[in-house]
């Protein structure tokens, strides 16, 4: 299951999404992510499911590798469904004992796990499709305007792209380890919850470990580079809006004007 965690990793191919400058990918993916809130009905997911199909087919991404990226989250979407169905007030469907489902609560249940399902999927495009250098050079772009009041862009960025890169080396790392505490009797997949609350502890140590080791490392890798943060620094590849990136937010626009109009046509 460690392994199924996609968030946060690149998956390097040649496509057209790839080749979008990545603040058009940035800001897109927080469009998107604002539209999800703005629905209140199931028609307009028929929109947003079409959009994303198009966004994952321009990525030659394999679907089967984005959506495996949801099983980990399987028994958070069970939990939420879960809550919707049984402690929303509405009309009951099915009553025993005190476990009483309202259509209500089956509609928002339902409703609330197709959101956290997209919202997962939209933004693990943004990671899959954008090299961690090209994320770092949109965000601190989109940053600099803040900079005039203080806000250190360039090292938010670094460090907002370190911690997205750091995602699949813990994942490996934790992998390795609890491969090994299994080969020394470790169950991490008993059904006693103590026990596997128990086993968990020789796991955090040596993760925890190797984080600040490997932070560490990186720390002196940097300083070793004379790195100074972004004063002064030069980028040797430039980034410049293409007739791509217009068509592209182009596509965006048509998008939210359907997501928003939807809300008084449905």
């Amino acid at each position: 299951m460690i392994k199924d965690i996609t968030i946060g990793q690149y998956y390097p191919c040649e496509s057209l999404l790839h080749r979008l400058d990545p603040r058009v990918k940035i800001i897109s993916t927080f469009a998107f992510m604002a539209s999800l809130f703005v629905i209140d009905s199931f028609v307009p997911y028929i929109a947003v499911f079409a959009f994303l199909g198009l966004v994952i087919g321009i990525s030659k991404i394999p679907p089967g590798y984005i959506l495996k990226g949801l099983k980990p989250l399987l028994p958070l979407l069970l939990l939420t469904l879960a809550i919707n169905i049984f402690l929303t007030p509405g009309r009951i469907l099915w009553d025993a004992w005190i476990f009483k489902i309202s259509e209500e609560g089956l509609r928002q249940g339902v409703f609330m796990v197709i959101r956290l399902m997209l919202l997962i999927v939209g933004t693990s495009m943004l990671t899959l499709a954008t090299s961690p250098i090209q994320l770092t050079d949109g965000i601190e772009i989109l940053l600099n305007p803040f900079k005039k009041i203080g806000i250190p862009a360039h090292e938010l960025a670094m460090m907002m792209t370190i911690a997205l890169r750091f995602i699949p080396t813990l994942l490996d790392e934790t992998d390795k380890i609890m491969k090994a505490q299994m080969a020394r009797g470790a169950d991490f997949e008993g059904k006693n919850l103590v026990t596997r609350a128990k086993n968990m502890i020789p796991l955090l140590v040596p993760l925890f470990i190797s984080a600040f080791r490997r932070a560490d490392e990186l720390a002196m890798a940097m300083e070793a580079r004379c790195y100074r943060g972004g004063e002064n620094r030069t980028r040797m590849k430039q980034l410049m809006m293409e007739k791509r990136d217009y068509m592209a937010y182009a596509l965006m626009g048509v998008y939210i004007a359907f997501i928003v109009a939807s809300r008084w046509i449905w």
